[in-house]
């Protein structure tokens, strides 16, 4: 018999489905992608979360505009609730100063993942986004282990160096038994604003290449535009409706 490392959340806890967001490498957009993602669902009518498991590169309270420091109940940790009734958990809520680095051995990194897992009272979530670190090293192993993730969604940019780590993502997800829902290729192209052409400013896109490969979807395309970053700047993500999402958003309801 294969051993099980998965844990359970809270007994207070309720969380119907858990979908992780992956990349190969920092820099695409994963974060952007995940809360888009949440703030989506949460706007049909579901009861979303966000467990932000970047841990060293925490973003999630950036995008939502959350300030607030973690609080508790005296046994559970409490999150945080955006404006829209989104619940989050992010590594800045436990810094006294968000610029304050996260040095941290691979252990506790893991270990602080579990807590916001099982240490949070999660109230009655119906999809938790879990934003994971990039890579294939032992945290990203400690979230495809533990969390029981029902699938994940592959987040890259076109650049021909990225289609690369990506796959490597893929194949990790496929050793870990962990179902793979699609890929979401980020900074897809700008549009000019004058004629509407597509502009590849990141070079041709192999994305259909590997999802051919791996016989997997294309959940989305989502443009280069301004107003994505400032959003995220200026903690306004929820005021955004990424619509190449739209796809990825009837993908997860299926599950």
């Amino acid at each position: 018999m294969i051993e099980s490392f998965l844990i359970k959340p809270h007994e207070r806890s309720s969380i119907k489905h858990m979908i992780g967001i992956v990349s190969g490498k920092c820099g695409v957009g994963k974060s952007f992608v995940t809360s888009s993602l949440a703030c989506k669902m949460q706007k049909k009518g579901y009861r979303t979360a966000i467990l932000d498991g970047d841990i060293t590169g925490p973003s999630m309270g950036k995008v939502f505009g959350i300030t607030q420091k973690a609080m508790g109940d005296g046994e559970l940790m409490m999150p945080a609730i955006t404006k829209s009734g989104i619940q989050v958990v992010s590594m800045n809520m436990l810094l006294e100063e968000d610029e304050k680095p996260v040095i941290w051995r691979g252990q506790l990194v893991s270990g602080i993942i579990k807590q916001f897992y099982q240490e949070v009272f999660w109230d009655h979530v119906d999809y938790m986004f879990v934003d994971m670190p990039p890579g294939t090293s032992d945290v990203p192993l400690t979230i495809f282990q533990s969390l029981p993730l029902n699938g994940i969604i592959v987040v890259t940019s076109p650049q021909d160096l990225v289609s690369m780590v990506v796959e490597k993502a893929i194949n990790m997800a496929s050793m870990m038994s962990v179902p793979i829902l699609g890929l979401v290729e980020n900074m897809s192209y700008v549009e000019c604003p004058d004629c509407g052409k597509k502009i590849h400013v990141f070079g041709t896109s192999h994305i259909d290449e590997v999802a051919k490969k791996y016989d997997l979807p294309v959940l989305g395309r989502i443009p280069l535009k301004q107003e994505h970053a400032l959003a995220s700047d200026q903690g306004m993500i929820e005021d955004l409706d990424v619509s190449e999402l739209e796809d990825a958003i009837a993908c997860i309801e299926k599950l």
